[in-house]
């Protein structure tokens, strides 16, 4: 099991005061739209891995592999644009804490942003990150959720079609999303077969178990 501070959208002012709070865990998760100086702060103050996927309102950051220690995009060394400390896992399948956690980020295309996407351009990329999953994953790490499970009504917040499938063949114990504002309200889990689906704006610890299927990746 990995204890983890799961985060998104909105800075929990009370880390910045005193990190210290959270206590001991072993993993720091973000769904994105957060400032990159408070997600390097809070690497810094835990030391534990950390993952991200982009938000609609986060830049640009595709394209970008390590190669050798460095930062390289379309064959030539760049600096890496996101936060420093973090993995960006969005179309792919990265490993922390004894978990394969799988990312897809962005939100619906609703004005442009270079993490919206249509509803196909989101379906190809679901299709992208199971090819590379090559099998299930303990956690599905997402800005926005599911259509149909916890979204919201209006255009720019409804979520992905294509999570369903994803869910469906990656069958992860958890999904962890954010984009959805409770501005107060409480918020309910979902359950989709057998993964629970959680809005994780703000900040949240959650004890992650492996999935039941674990044993079964090599």
């Amino acid at each position: 099991m990995a204890r983890a501070l799961v985060v998104a959208d909105e800075v929990d002012h009370a880390l910045w005061s005193d990190v210290g709070r959270v206590g001991s865990v072993d993993l720091l998760l973000s769904a994105g739209d957060l400032p990159f100086d408070y997600l390097e702060f809070l690497v810094d103050a835990l030391e534990v891995p950390a993952v991200m996927v982009p938000g609609n309102h986060d830049r640009e950051l595709g394209g970008y592999t390590l190669h050798a220690g460095l930062s390289v995009r379309a064959g030539f060394p760049e600096r890496w644009p996101g936060p420093r400390g973090w993995a960006n896992a969005d179309t792919r399948v990265v490993t922390a804490a004894g978990l394969r956690i799988a990312g897809l980020g962005g939100s619906v295309r609703y004005s442009g942003g270079p993490n919206q996407w249509t509803q196909q351009q989101a379906a190809r990329r679901a299709r992208r990150l199971v090819r590379r999953a090559r099998g299930p994953v303990d956690v599905l790490l997402t800005h926005s959720p599911p259509r149909g499970v916890g979204d919201g009504d209006d255009d720019p917040h409804q979520g992905f079609d294509c999570l369903h499938d994803v869910v469906r063949r990656l069958r992860p114990r958890w999904l962890l999303h954010g984009h959805i504002h409770p501005y107060g309200q409480r918020v309910e889990d979902h359950i989709l077969g057998t993964t629970t689906v959680r809005n994780v704006v703000g900040s949240h610890i959650i004890d992650l178990e492996p999935a039941e299927h674990s044993a079964e990746i090599s």
